[in-house]
């Protein structure tokens, strides 16, 4: 006699002799037969809940098969069709009466619920009862399907699981991955980030290439600051080209012609070094761009101060006995161009020399985008050479301002006043917006100040003077020159 036994390996139970237990008695808990219990077991198969794992494992044990889904399988096994039936199984590997355990929780069950019924009916016999006849409730969700042993379903990709407070380690949230991160398998504990190179898709599963970006010419920003370089150096050439051919007139020559062509070459190249900041960055491009433009600019504003300087040399040399006549023309003009702009080379040569910009990739400003830009690799260089262009347009506003009162006519400081305003608003405009802007738009506003700065400076310097020589040549003759002169001889 012995107690009761229960074998839970299939093949031990399928494959060993258990003759030698004939006619041994055992004691078992007691147990009966469930209605219903057989009829439920019959219905079975493996393919009615795709999620019950443990069904789809007792099948391919049970029947010597595997299922279509199944990861591992023996080849000497059959498929299974998802039709085998439980109760063709012998005794020996599956029951179809419930086991003594499995009764002892059903009679556990039955207990607690009827203990639940037992308190709610006490409760509901002090509430109002609806009429047999009744009212159709609404919203109420109508539980017929079979209940799972998870709390629900598997989380799908692009979401992340969050356990339910108090309750089971299986039950749990499926919230969407945040802003920047993906999940790309189901029942993820957390989701993840691309690669610095990638950004998530909309539905963040995947991650996606990232597109390398810059200012091009085929965009339209690209496409309309190109088209503005071209018409102000195309006005450039062709204002070049109306003093070169009146080069022989009054107002030519007294505006220090040698002066007035260096300076309009310089408004050109400054105009044509807006281009290299256009289109697809390299190595070369990054080192020359920002120190060309800042020489070739510093020419520009040199020569504005030496113009500038000239004309009030110019008026106070027309008093008697001054001295200071020798001075006017050349012998001052190029020693301060020249002394101008080597300095502004000095610094361009230290900046390369000591903290030189370099190609550099824009990982985080745009989330879709790579954006190649320049590092300006020292931003101390940078704004020195910014400030020094300044300096000498202060210096020159200054000089021209003081120069103000002379005789309306021929009063080329009033216009160098407003194009010095001009330059330095623009370029006071320049370092905050250029600070608070990113990649390629960084890059937009600079080539916008170029243009405005250099634009301002040909306008109010040689569009007066334009309007003279082509619209009033009565204007521009000798005569009305020396009556200037006169006019200033009689001011002082």
């Amino acid at each position: 006699m012995t107690a009761q036994m229960d074998f839970t390996s299939l093949p031990f139970q399928r494959n060993e002799d258990l003759d030698f237990l004939h006619g041994a008695l055992s004691f078992a808990v007691h147990s009966k037969e469930v209605l219903g219990f057989q009829k439920f077991l019959q219905k079975r198969r493996a393919f009615s809940d795709q999620q019950d794992g443990f069904i789809q494992v007792f099948w391919e044990e049970a029947f010597e098969c595997f299922l279509p889904s199944s990861k591992i399988h023996k080849q000497d096994e059959a498929i299974c069709n998802g039709l085998e039936e439980l109760e063709t199984l012998p005794s020996s590997v599956f029951e179809m009466d419930m086991t003594a355990n499995s009764y002892s929780i059903y009679n556990t069950v039955h207990i607690i619920a009827h203990a639940l019924h037992n308190m709610l009916s006490s409760e509901l016999k002090h509430m109002a009862r609806i009429p047999e006849a009744g009212v159709k409730l609404l919203d109420q969700d109508l539980w017929q399907t079979q209940p799972l042993s998870l709390c629900n379903a598997k989380c799908n990709s692009g979401y992340r699981k969050a356990a339910k407070e108090g309750q089971a380690f299986c039950c749990y949230d499926c919230i969407p991955c945040p802003e920047g991160k993906i999940s790309n398998q189901k029942d993820l504990d957390e989701c993840f980030q691309c690669a610095q190179d990638h950004y998530p898709n909309e539905d963040q599963d995947s991650c996606l290439l990232k597109n390398t970006n810059f200012l091009s010419y085929k965009e339209t920003l690209g496409n309309t600051l190109a088209s503005f370089v071209v018409c102000f150096s195309t006005i450039t050439i062709l204002v070049l080209s109306i003093f070169i051919k009146h080069s022989d007139t009054p107002i030519v020559k007294a505006n220090n012609k040698s002066l007035t062509y260096f300076l309009l070459i310089s408004l050109l190249l400054s105009f044509l070094c807006a281009l290299l900041f256009i289109g697809q960055p390299h190595q070369i491009i990054c080192l020359l761009r920002q120190t060309t433009f800042g020489i070739i600019f510093s020419v520009a504003v040199s020569s504005i101060l030496a113009k500038t300087i000239i004309v009030v040399l110019a008026f106070m040399a027309t008093k008697p006995g001054s001295g200071i006549r020798k001075w006017v023309g050349k012998r001052l003009a190029i020693p301060i161009v020249f002394s101008c702009s080597f300095i502004q080379t000095t610094i361009c040569i230290v900046w390369l020399l000591t903290s030189p910009p370099f190609l550099d990739v824009d990982m985080y400003s745009m989330p879709k985008e790579i954006v190649l830009i320049c590092n300006e690799g020292s931003a101390i260089m940078f704004y020195c050479v910014l400030g020094f262009m300044g300096f000498l347009a202060m210096f020159s506003f200054m000089v021209a301002f003081l120069a103000r009162r002379l005789p309306d006519t021929f009063n080329e400081a009033k216009f160098i006043t407003f194009s010095m305003l001009v330059f330095c608003s623009v370029w006071l405009s320049f370092v905050p917006t250029y600070l608070s802007t990113k990649g390629k738009y960084m890059v937009a506003v600079e080539i916008f100040s170029i243009l405005c700065s250099s634009a301002g400076l040909l306008a109010f310097i040689f569009f007066p003077k334009c309007y003279i020589i082509v619209v009033r040549p009565d204007l521009n003759n000798k005569g009305q020159l020396r009556r200037i002169i006169e006019e200033v001889k009689d001011s002082h």
